[in-house]
């Protein structure tokens, strides 16, 4: 149970607008600053694991820190013109798609949480993929360049371990991911 006496007393300020660009703002609550994706639907995380038991993870390049990352496929929801309105789990076949050059069969929700609570609004889904098929090339769309990695399930988390090692910066969702690879989404 959540016990209103806990809540800041500035939860409740009006919000100023300190700076809006393209995709994020910068907005300022009381005396909380945060980043607000300009994209309410937030974010997806794809769950992919291929027939032969190999889960796919993505490299690439991110300014925002200056390394080169390990990620699971993800994307913006909603993002491009044309998929205003679109679901996670549709963004999700889609981003699958486009990074990877994997198609699936299916998808399915699993979770939804923060990706930052303390300083961002956004929202990411977790999705898991099912039954891929390989379409394409992937790599992601002209203004990406990435690079797509194909490890064997059971040994996917001593890889992340090494590509740290080796300068690479791992997302710790990633981890999470893992977990929701083996174990699925609990029933209700």
């Amino acid at each position: 149970m959540h016990s209103n006496d806990r809540i800041p007393k500035d939860a409740q300020a009006p919000v100023e607008t300190l700076y809006e660009g393209r995709w994020l703002s910068l907005r300022k609550r009381g005396r909380w600053e945060y980043a607000e994706r300009n994209n309410p639907a937030g974010a997806v995380i794809i769950l992919a694991v291929t027939p032969d038991d190999k889960v796919l993870f993505v490299e690439q390049y991110r300014v925002a820190i200056l390394k080169h990352t390990i990620e699971m496929p993800a994307g913006l929801i909603g993002d491009e013109a044309g998929h205003h309105g679109e679901s996670a789990l549709i963004a999700a076949q889609r981003e699958l798609e486009e990074e990877t050059g994997y198609r699936c069969a299916r998808v399915e929700f699993v979770h939804e949480g923060p990706s930052s609570s303390g300083m961002s609004t956004e929202m990411i889904a977790f999705v898991r993929a099912w039954d891929l098929v390989k379409v394409g090339p992937g790599g992601g769309d002209e203004s990406e360049n990435i690079v797509v990695h194909e490890v064997p399930r059971r040994e996917a988390g001593a890889w992340l371990f090494a590509r740290a090692a080796q300068g690479y910066s791992i997302d710790p969702k990633l981890f999470a991911g893992l977990w929701f690879i083996e174990h699925g989404r609990p029933e209700a």
